[in-house]
């Protein structure tokens, strides 16, 4: 005990340097011989203490070089990597002139093809294929300019003649597009390989919205006749031009299509995407859909309805993304197909009637805005009309007034023997056939007795084509420059119109034409908010919501930068800048 005691006084230096009897000790054993004293000097709690401190003066003088290279160097995209995205629904025509009813085409479509101009992630009108534009200063006349770098998938150079091609089988009935109502009265011609020139009859303000066109190219679809378009082997297997190319598709043992393996296109005019490939899933359902990704099968859900959001799991690797979109639902009523609904005052009373807010809490589950007309302010601009607040006791007395009483036992008006009963049609879509049972509830409260039908696709598509409903429960989409012609000009009653109110109003007429001609936006705008205003005093419809588009992907995906889209494949917009893998380079 005492050698340790002469110990423990060496090392605090109490005890005084005797002469040397040995031969010189160096100074580092001295030292050394000193550090094994701690343990004997310091209690546990403090060695402890000690111990930790030696860590984080390691861990300090670790990290130094790393923080000092992620000081002066920044993050990049880097070439590579991969997913998977879960869609909806079923491919059948992965070609622009017959994608115009399936999303999953359009899908496909905007990743594989490519238009003269495109939708960028502001909602902004900029050049894709094309190059460069001119328009003529009497508005007739559009000049497009191609960028020379731009190639199909298979090599060869994009030319005028595939711009002329597109353009004339869209326009030629035989070909069965529904692109045709948008190039009547419009000529094209070729000014040399690189350059075409459009001709209009009549100044048509949104005329650019049509060059979105995907282009198909001529070399490989001028040899199917018009008659087998619809049928060739080329719908499935695409050639395009766009940041995708097809690599392979996977089908079931009943002959559906499963997957598309898609692969980045190398020689893309914008430049080679920095994601090499992607897989699109199809599911039969959004249930299916959601129980995929809860499974790990995807790492992207194309859409998810707001109220099936608590459905997912894992959430934490999701960025869920609410974009604007500028798509209405409505109740349109088909005066042709019911008496009573020609009568305005009925159709006035069901507008009162229908609490517009329950429907964006319940079904949207806040996600979107209630409408009152077809121009959705939120997206367009315009300036929303207040009408048809929710007022149940207005539309009693409006009914009341003209003639409806005696309530039966279960509250339902008639008038003359004859019931206030009425028929809407809607789709199996979960939401929309919801929103019918909950506007047959509301309904009911004013006396009024709600048949509702839901059909499936093909069936709605078959009404649809014929008008053959009373109401029709259903949604449309405008372009973000809105053009609402197609969908309320009377001239559009019927097929391949849109429509779907078959509603005939010659000042309406009027403005809708004169809009179309009105290149000044702000003029422009001034007779939409007319038009607005006599549509929605005629009631010829229920305007109930506009929904955000709900997109989630994966955290691992960046790039992605849209905050409005015109319909839902233009969340692709500028696929080729996400990215997955990054690298550091110096600043």
């Amino acid at each position: 005990m005492r050698k340790d005691d002469n110990q423990l006084d060496d090392f605090f230096g109490l005890k005084p340097e005797l002469p040397e009897k040995r031969p010189k000790e160096s100074r580092f054993k001295k030292i050394k011989s000193k550090i094994k004293l701690i343990p004997k000097v310091l209690s546990k709690k403090e060695r402890y203490v000690i111990f930790l401190l030696l860590i984080l003066m390691a861990g300090a003088v670790i990290s130094i070089p790393f923080t000092t290279y992620n000081r002066f160097t920044t993050a990049q995209a880097e070439y590579g990597g991969s997913f998977t995205e879960g869609v909806i629904g079923e491919p059948r025509h992965i070609n622009p002139l017959l994608s115009q009813t399936n999303d999953a085409d359009r899908d496909l479509v905007s990743l594989i093809y490519s238009g003269l101009l495109k939708y960028n992630e502001n909602g902004k009108l900029i050049p894709a294929l094309a190059k460069s534009y001119e328009i003529s200063s009497d508005g007739l006349n559009y000049t497009v300019y191609l960028k020379p770098n731009a190639v199909w998938h298979d090599g060869r150079a994009v030319t005028a003649g595939d711009i002329i091609f597109t353009v004339n089988a869209a326009q030629n009935p035989d070909y069965g597009s529904l692109q045709r109502i948008n190039w009547q009265g419009v000529e094209v011609e070729k000014i040399n390989d690189t350059a075409v020139m459009f001709k209009l009859k009549n100044k048509y303000a949104q005329f650019l919205n049509n060059l979105t066109l995907p282009i198909i190219p001529e070399h490989i679809w001028s040899d199917v006749k018009p008659i087998n378009f619809a049928l060739s082997d080329l719908n499935l297997k695409p050639i395009g031009s766009g940041p995708y190319q097809f690599k392979k598709l996977k089908k079931d043992s009943s002959g559906r299509v499963v997957s598309y393996e898609l692969e980045s296109n190398k020689k893309f005019y914008d430049g080679r995407p920095y994601v090499d490939k992607m897989t699109i899933q199809f599911y039969g359902t959004e249930d299916e859909l959601i129980d995929a990704y809860n499974k790990n099968e995807v790492a992207n859900l194309g859409y998810i309805s707001p109220q099936n959001l608590k459905k997912i799991k894992f959430k934490q690797r999701l960025h869920i993304e609410e974009l604007k979109l500028p798509r209405y639902f409505a109740v349109f009523f088909n005066t042709s197909q019911s008496r009573l609904l020609a009568d305005k005052n009925i159709r006035l009373a069901l507008n009162y009637g229908t609490d517009k807010g329950a429907l964006v809490k319940t079904i949207l589950d806040d996600k979107g805005n209630a409408v009152n007309s077809p121009l959705v302010g939120e997206v367009t601009g315009m300036s929303d009309i207040q009408k048809y607040s929710y007022d149940p006791d207005m539309a009693k007395k409006i009914l009341a007034a003209t003639g409806w009483g005696n309530p039966d036992e279960n509250g339902i008006l008639s008038k003359n023997k004859d019931s206030l009963k009425l028929t809407l049609v809607t789709s199996t879509w979960p939401e929309l056939s919801q929103v019918a049972n909950i506007l047959k509830d509301q309904w009911k409260k004013i006396g009024v007795d709600l048949d509702v039908k839901v059909y499936p696709t093909t069936s709605l598509q078959d009404a649809i084509k014929n008008r053959d409903y009373q109401m029709l429960l259903f949604g449309e989409i405008l372009t973000i420059d809105p053009d609402p012609f197609s969908l309320w000009h009377s001239s559009q009653k019927r097929e391949p119109g849109l429509n779907l109110a078959l509603y005939d109003n010659k000042t309406a007429d009027n403005i809708l034409e004169d809009a179309r001609q009105t290149l000044n936006p702000l003029e422009r705008m001034k007779k939409y908010d007319d038009f607005q205003k006599i549509l929605v005093e005629d009631a010829p419809a229920v305007f109930l919501y506009n929904p955000y588009y709900i997109y989630a992907h994966s955290k691992n995906i960046r790039g992605f930068e849209s905050k409005i889209i015109s319909m839902p494949s233009d969340r692709f917009v500028n696929v080729e800048k996400w990215y997955i893998n990054t690298k550091r380079t110096f600043n």
